[in-house]
């Protein structure tokens, strides 16, 4: 029998008529970066920040554990993954971290756990039970924390000695690896009730707290960059116009993060120190909403100015969903301590969306899949 050309251009005899199975998985996830995990982000948020509603039409429980099963299969999937392109294809995984626009998506890693482990008890608790909802929420969150903090250090640090980048270059995805420790922070507190009561209760929302004071910093530090770039370098390129969205994370996490102090002070801080927390939800989240309001009115200019122009589906389009998610759980925040329709309103508004955002970006998504184009060699 003859033979004919492998894959790599070896023979393959009829002793071995088959390539081994799996180098055509391997291959296939070449060009798999870090970016990906932004689709489990944006489909977990769909969970979370629909639990966080302050209405519950009937049926949407069921609705939010399926996105946050969906979330959690697709997380795994994507680890699975990522395991093989590191394992086969070590030299693109070195140049995505050695590149300036892909190694801040290291940040998304960190935020695909911690969102997954929120949403085992905001979503996925009737399904899993509390006890393996509790046990899932903590191995993700002590596990996506460490991720978290290890991408704000190690990132900013080889943009520093290795990237060498210039402040005409500051992109909004600069963001992602400093906003991951928020995620930390906003989601954290959901712990907190199932910790024995006294110094781990209060150690673990303290940590959450000084993790909050981590990321707003250096995101204040960053974000004047960013700006000033969009101001000054003119208009973002059309596939990287749909990361201003990505200025909305840090706002309504940072929002999300200090409702959920207030939430769990109660019994945990001393009397004064708790109702300090209350008013900080107020009097921070108030302002940084109107903020983040702004920003998203600017980034959906810019969006339509884009599309106008030509601009085509890539996968930066996934930061239309999380980012919006996290106004959807700071805007709930606020209605639950200040007690305004309005802001529930505004929760519920910014959810449609959301919705709308996801199921646009995960369209265009499973055609790319199909098509064989979104994991296709960059140009």
């Amino acid at each position: 029998m003859g033979g004919r050309r492998g894959d790599r251009g070896h023979m393959v005899t009829a002793a071995q008529p088959f390539p081994a199975p799996s180098r055509p998985r391997a291959g296939a996830v070449r060009h798999l970066g870090p970016n990906w995990y932004a689709t489990v982000m944006g489909t977990a948020i769909l969970a979370t920040a629909g639990a966080a509603l302050p209405v519950r039409p009937p049926g949407l429980r069921p609705l939010l554990t399926v996105c946050w099963l969906l979330a959690a299969v697709l997380l795994l999937v994507l680890l699975g993954a990522r395991a093989l392109h590191w394992r086969h294809h070590r030299d693109r995984a070195r140049a995505h971290l050695l590149d300036p626009a892909t190694a801040p998506f290291y940040g998304c890693l960190a935020m695909a756990l911690l969102a997954v482990g929120g949403g085992a008890l905001t979503a996925g608790r009737g399904l899993l039970g509390t006890r393996a909802a509790v046990l899932l929420d903590a191995v993700l969150f002590t596990v996506g924390t460490a991720v978290a903090l290890t991408a704000a250090v190690a990132v900013p640090f080889l943009m520093a000695v290795r990237h060498r980048v210039t402040a005409s270059e500051a992109t909004p995805v600069w963001l992602l690896p400093l906003v991951a420790p928020m995620v930390s922070a906003a989601l954290g507190p959901l712990l907190v009730p199932y910790l024995p009561a006294g110094q781990p209760q209060r150690t673990l929302l303290l940590a959450c707290f000084a993790l909050f004071g981590l990321s707003l910093l250096a995101t204040f530090a960053l974000l004047p960059l960013v700006f000033g770039r969009l101001l000054t370098g003119g208009p973002l390129p059309g596939a990287l116009v749909p990361t201003l969205f990505l200025v909305l994370g840090p706002l309504g996490q940072s929002t999300t993060a200090v409702g959920k102090f207030a939430d769990a002070a109660p019994g945990v801080l001393a009397g004064a120190d708790s109702r300090g927390l209350a008013v900080l939800a107020v009097l921070y989240g108030v302002p940084v909403t109107g903020f983040a309001l702004l920003w998203l009115a600017l980034a959906t200019a810019h969006m339509v100015r884009a599309r106008r122009h030509g601009a085509r589906f890539a996968m930066t389009w996934w930061a239309f969903t999380f980012p919006v998610g996290t106004c959807v759980t700071g805007a709930a925040a606020l209605a639950r301590h200040t007690g305004l329709v309005v802001y529930g309103l505004l929760a519920c508004a910014l959810y449609v969306v959301l919705v709308a955002a996801w199921a646009v970006a995960a369209a265009h998504t499973l055609r790319g899949l199909l098509s064989g184009e979104l994991l296709a060699a960059p140009e």
